[in-house]
């Protein structure tokens, strides 16, 4: 006679198998073949770690990415260190410089970082295979597949909806420069951050340095991160801002009064690359973490803090206007004209 005891708890047995096997299966079961190579390949050489240095988005995104692929990726875990555009360079330089070297993969907002890299051969080869997917206008930054557009975003006029009425809510980049707006105005430093070193060069080709004088009257407050430029206007420090569209919307979403405004001459588009350390010690796994930044699940990720779309399989963030139904625009020279903005920065700003 069978034990009803014994068989209720065979089934609980087997029943757990079968959980375990469905919890175990979505990682492989979701990753393409190209994919499973590179996972495999890591794991045989034991890669179990890589370190990701990124100015992309602000900490709580970046920290979502990781999780994001650690998911996806079992057994390969990542070291995510946010940090400014310029800081996250100068660690790399240093890091060079010493022999050692602890990023894999870099994330910066200033494409003029990659071809220094390049030009020193600092950076892999590589094109992952997920990059196909994506729209043609973000593919084929790089000739050579140093380095690829992994992150857009859109710098736009922010603004404090509780200080800001709305029939004085600026709608020209020329209003961050209206005596009107003195000790209101909050920005960031090209100094540190990459979305506002090409933001900064947007201006002057567009304006002049004259409008950086002009800006200077007007007392602003600045930070580092262009991120900062929304702690600010929720702690009601100043009202208005050159500011990032992604952390904006973000911070908005949580109930804060923050919103945007589509400046008349055009939104900044920012393209962020990422790029695979040559001498890394991990190269499957870091080129798997590139097939996981030009990916749909990354894409989702992105979008579901706000980033701009890169992929037609991705639906654009929420109470953002898509990419097709904006003015936007990209400064010309941007690898010679950003160091030469952050000097004359300094000459007017003083820091």
């Amino acid at each position: 006679m069978t034990n009803p005891l014994a068989a209720l708890t065979r089934r609980k047995a087997l029943a757990a198998a079968a959980a375990a096997a469905i919890v175990a299966a979505p990682a492989s079961a979701q990753m393409a073949d190209h994919e499973k190579a590179l996972y495999d390949a890591a794991i045989a050489n034991d890669e179990t770690e890589i370190t990701w240095y990124t100015a992309h988005t602000g900490g709580e995104t970046a920290q979502a990415v990781g999780r994001r692929f650690e998911e996806l990726f079992p057994d390969i875990s990542v070291n995510v260190v946010r940090t400014t555009a310029q800081v996250a360079f100068q660690r790399v330089s240093q890091e060079l410089m010493a022999d050692a070297l602890q990023v894999d993969v870099l994330s910066s907002t200033d494409v003029g970082h990659y071809a220094t890299l390049k030009e020193q051969g600092e950076l892999m080869p590589f094109r992952p295979q997920n990059v196909d997917g994506m729209f043609e206008t973000f593919q084929g930054l790089d000739p050579d597949d140093q380095f690829h557009v992994t992150s857009a975003g859109l710098v736009v006029i922010t603004y404090n909806t509780e200080m800001v009425p709305e029939g004085e809510v600026p709608t020209s980049w020329l209003d961050l420069v209206d005596p009107k707006w003195k000790d209101a105005v909050s920005v960031g430093h090209p100094g540190f951050s990459g979305y506002v070193g090409t933001w900064v060069l947007l201006m002057e080709q567009q304006f002049g340095w004259e409008y950086f004088e002009k800006l200077a009257e007007n007392n602003p407050q600045i930070g580092r991160s262009i991120n900062d430029t929304v702690t600010m206007l929720n702690g009601k420090e100043r009202s208005i801002a050159a500011g990032p569209s992604a952390t904006t919307l973000l911070s908005a979403s949580k109930g804060n009064p923050l919103a945007l405004s589509y400046p008349e001459e055009g939104s900044l588009l920012m393209i962020s690359p990422s790029g695979i350390m040559a001498k890394t010690d991990n190269p499957n796994a870091a080129k798997l973490f590139m097939e996981f930044l030009t990916s749909k699940a990354h894409g989702d990720i992105m979008t579901g803090y706000f980033s701009e779309s890169l992929r037609p399989d991705v639906e654009p963030p929420k109470g953002a206007k898509p990419l097709g139904d904006i003015k936007l625009l990209r400064p010309e020279n941007i690898e010679e004209g950003i160091p030469m903005v952050i000097e004359k920065w300094r000459d007017t700003f003083g820091i």
